[in-house]
């Protein structure tokens, strides 16, 4: 009997406040985090992803009634937005350490992703592994590039570019323990074109663990050629929020192409 396939809001927060994002480079604020969470506790999705992809230590919710202040920074955030999460919560950005993944943990994630902190100290997966559990810890991988080009690992929000191929990077972040794998891709962030399906099924077929796909959703058909690339769950950042229902939509789409998920 086989899990079923998980429909996943990617939510930017920079300074507290939602973004919409094109190649990691443009953002827009469009919004109060702890809006989004109640809207998306009414809709049918099944879980929720925040990055936090601050430069700075300046955060403001936004809120009038000062519940979460500018100085407190992003484990306050955090701490609001799990307070009216009903549904399994991961937390990523500026996690640099065990202590740094307690943090969230305490604060109310269930699970962290750490990207440029795993390669540039790959032993800090393992660590999270043991202390936490490998279902606790998510490898965010984005990449740069394409198949006749050649796709490589990037960190940094997009600034950095490494050597790493991403399927060997995969298989490394499964052997040292990663329960699971968020892949975006840079040039298809914001880009409403499409997955792109080969470097889904490069990956997904170098690992076990589950793969989140995630950059380029334009339409609901994209997250069927998500899943059929080889993806365990098909996420996406700004379709969820510019057309209402985007769950209902999502799903109906899966469900009529015959992939299993939960309706």
């Amino acid at each position: 009997m086989s899990l079923k396939h998980r429909l996943i809001p990617v939510l930017l927060l920079q300074n507290g406040l939602l973004v919409r994002s094109e190649e990691f480079r443009l953002h827009q604020i469009i919004g109060n985090p702890l809006n989004e969470v109640q809207r998306f506790n009414e809709w049918n999705v099944d879980e929720l992803i925040y990055l936090d992809i601050t430069t700075d230590d300046v955060y403001d919710v936004g809120r009038n009634d000062h519940k979460v202040k500018r100085t407190e920074g992003a484990p306050a955030v955090l701490a609001a937005v799990s307070a009216h999460c009903f549904m399994p919560l991961t937390w990523g950005g500026r996690i640099k350490s065990v202590d740094d993944m307690w943090r969230c943990i305490e604060n109310g994630a269930d699970k962290v992703a750490i990207n440029t902190s795993a390669v540039d100290s790959p032993s800090l997966i393992t660590e999270g592994a043991n202390r936490f559990g490998s279902q606790a810890i998510v490898v965010s991988i984005d990449v740069s590039g394409d198949s006749s080009t050649g796709w490589r690992v990037i960190t940094e929000g997009g600034a950095r570019a490494t050597d790493l191929e991403p399927a060997a990077w995969a298989k490394e972040v499964e052997d040292r323990g990663a329960g699971e794998l968020l892949l975006q891709h840079v040039e298809r962030d914001g880009a409403g074109e499409g997955y792109d399906v080969e470097l889904i099924r490069e990956v997904s077929g170098a690992v076990s663990i589950p793969v989140i796909a995630c950059s380029g959703v334009g339409r609901y058909e994209h997250y069927v050629e998500g899943i059929e690339a080889g993806a365990a769950a098909v996420a996406a950042a700004n379709i969820w929020h510019f057309k209402e229902l985007s769950d209902r939509g999502g799903k109906r789409a899966l469900a009529k192409a015959g992939i299993d998920v939960r309706l």
